[in-house]
């Protein structure tokens, strides 16, 4: 009597990257300086655990179960970290320009977890709007993909090993450091409206948090 045949295993995407990279920035939160925050240091990391909890309990490791509202709880999370990061950076640029700034270790300090906060979050972002989320991306779920907001190098090829890619969280997070870094798209273009936005906007806060310490660097010299 034969053995009836497996179908093919399925394979899910990953959640913990994303989960893990929200938690570090949400821990950095606790480091920046009195001085270019007024608000509680508890504030942001306890909203931002609020918000990514529902996330990590309905899909701890990899992405299981889909329901509508946790996509918008995830842009919400996103969407606070990147208002508060603008907060932050506001508050930096008035303590250099108010004449106060005389510890340089602050401002650096400063512009060190505001341009990794900003990298990560868009990261988030990115992942989060890209053909409609992680689960309308993934083959194994039954949700039809929006078009794509982003232009990776894979899919423009046509190469063994290439075909039916997928972009994960990594891919995403590359994309936000080389944009954050160039202040620009570098080898994955934006396509859509919304993602050429959301670039042009962490590229402004990163170009702004750079020239804060630029200009400081200058003032020494």
């Amino acid at each position: 009597m034969s053995k009836p045949t497996k179908g093919p295993s399925i394979r899910h995407t990953r959640r913990w990257p994303a989960s893990l990279a929200v938690v570090s920035v949400l821990v950095l939160q606790l480091l920046v300086p009195t001085q270019v925050n007024a608000l509680p240091r508890w504030l942001m990391p306890a909203l931002g655990a609020l918000l990514l909890l529902p996330l990590v309990w309905m899909n701890p490791f990899h992405l299981r179960r889909d329901e509508p509202w946790l996509r918008t709880v995830a842009v919400i999370l996103v969407a606070v970290l990147v208002t508060v990061n603008a907060y932050y950076l506001a508050g930096m640029i008035s303590y250099l320009t108010s004449g106060s700034a005389g510890q340089g270790k602050v401002l650096v300090r400063s512009a060190l977890l505001i341009w990794v906060t900003n990298v990560v979050a868009f990261a988030v972002w990115l992942w989060e709007v890209d053909r409609g989320g992680p689960f309308a991306r993934a083959p194994e779920h039954a949700r039809e993909p929006e078009r794509a907001d982003l232009l990776f190098p894979q899919m423009t090829v046509d190469l063994d090993g290439w075909k039916n890619w997928i972009p994960g969280f990594t891919d995403y997070l590359y994309v936000s450091f080389t944009n954050a870094t160039a202040f620009s798209p570098t080898d994955t273009m934006p396509l859509t409206a919304r993602t050429k936005v959301l670039m042009g906007v962490e590229s402004a806060i990163s170009l702004l948090t750079v020239a804060v310490v630029a200009a400081r660097a200058v003032n020494v010299l």
